[in-house]
């Protein structure tokens, strides 16, 4: 599939971000490098890897061995909290592994552990993308109070929150806070916090002749949320892409809202 025939979410700065993505946490070496070329073979064209991985190098040649143009590859990395200072030197080693150019959003991982700390890091993503290192900046694990200091700081909006998500951790209000303010929400870990064996999940499973796990990714890009599903299984991986064919119904997205309590 194109990269343009899949939905998107548009980020600050014309960045068109896919709304399927492939995650690469614990996908290192040879088999991280086979995960994210065969994700790229089944389809996506977004791929999601952190200084913290220790796979940039991998995801980076998985990129230039599947022989699609650069521009249509969303490659997101992240900057580790103890690198504070050392911004600059982190998102050019990034690129050094990752053997690009720049990169299409560069996130601060978790939030500084000196909350005083958070602001002057946001400055130097902030830098990073005037100078086009990157092409979009946003935040992971932020919450929403976390969110408004940075844009009552800077006047400027994260991209993107990428946070733990999930049909059983839906949270409506959540949500809403981050589409008020114009951040786009990245879920993670989208099956390790969902019972796959749920019967709503299976009911709506079976009545689009899908697995449970595709009903949940349907469900986020549904919704306009980003996922980030990850697997080293080839089948698996190729099923996830596979989303494409069968969308929810109003009453089926409220019935798995509703698993959030």
């Amino acid at each position: 599939m194109d990269t343009l025939d899949q939905p998107t979410v548009l980020l600050p700065g014309d960045v068109r971000m896919p709304l399927l993505g492939f995650g690469t946490w614990q996908a290192t070496g040879e088999a991280g490098h086979a995960a994210v070329l065969a994700a790229l073979d089944a389809g996506y064209r977004h791929v999601d890897t952190a200084t913290m991985y220790g796979n940039e190098a991998e995801v980076g040649r998985a990129v230039r061995d599947s022989g699609l143009r650069r521009e249509d590859v969303f490659v997101t990395t992240k900057l580790p909290p103890d690198r504070v200072g050392r911004e600059r030197e982190t998102i050019e080693a990034s690129l050094r592994a990752l053997g690009l150019d720049h990169v299409d959003l560069w996130l601060i991982h978790w939030p500084p552990s000196a909350a005083s700390d958070s602001i002057p890091v946001w400055r130097e993503l902030l830098a990073a993308r005037d100078e086009g290192l990157t092409r979009a900046v946003g935040v992971s694990n932020y919450g929403t109070a976390q969110l408004d200091e940075l844009i009552q700081a800077t006047g400027e909006v994260p991209a993107v929150n990428q946070i733990r998500w999930g049909p059983a951790l839906y949270d409506r209000r959540r949500h809403a806070e981050h589409r008020d303010r114009g951040v786009v929400l990245e879920g993670y870990s989208p099956f390790k916090t969902t019972d796959l064996s749920d019967p709503v999940l299976t009911r709506i499973a079976a009545a689009h002749d899908v697995s449970p796990a595709q009903v949940v990714l349907r469900w986020h890009v549904d919704h306009g949320i980003v996922v980030i599903p990850k697997s080293v299984t080839p089948e698996r991986i190729r099923t996830n892409a596979d989303i494409w064919g069968f969308s929810l119904t109003a009453e089926e997205m409220r019935d798995i809202d509703a698993l959030g309590g």
